[in-house]
This record gives C-alpha cells, sequence and structure tokens, in this order.
C-alpha cells in the first residue's frame, strides 16, 4: 500500500458513474500531490479509474480487489 491517504472516499454501493464523479470532486478538495483512496463495490469501476486517470493526468499508484470491494490510490498532480 502507498503512503496514507490525505483522504478516503467510501463509494460503496455506487454504480457508475457515481464513483468517478465523487472521485473527481473530492480530488479537487485536494492539493497537487495529495493522495485519495477510494473504496467501491461497483465492477466497473476497475476499468473507470484507470480511465479517468489516463484522461485527467493523475496518477492510478494503485487498485486492489478484496472480497468485492476495490481500493484505488489515486495521486493527484
Amino acid at each position: 500500500m502507498p503512503e496514507p491517504a490525505h483522504a478516503t472516499l467510501d463509494a460503496r454501493g455506487l454504480n457508475c458513474p457515481l464513483p468517478i464523479l465523487r472521485t473527481r470532486k473530492e480530488l479537487a478538495n485536494l492539493q497537487s500531490g495529495e493522495l485519495l483512496e477510494i473504496i467501491s463495490t461497483d465492477p466497473g469501476s476497475l476499468k473507470d479509474m484507470e480511465s479517468f486517470c489516463q484522461q485527467t493526468g493523475h496518477q492510478l499508484l494503485e487498485s486492489q480487489s478484496n472480497d468485492g470491494e476495490f481500493h484505488f490510490f489515486i495521486h493527484k498532480t
């Protein structure tokens, strides 16, 4: 796991596109260089977070899958 996150977004129970929309909103509250952890239960979020980071320039440091939960760590650029 990367360094401790500056903020954590609990997107469990939300379906596409809500995890991405909430991620975008939460990243807007962070400073450049800070780390956001996202927890999601939407299987589509695996590809969505990767695409989101490619489109926005933020860095997806890590993604994990544990018992139906997906954890993402995004470094804000």
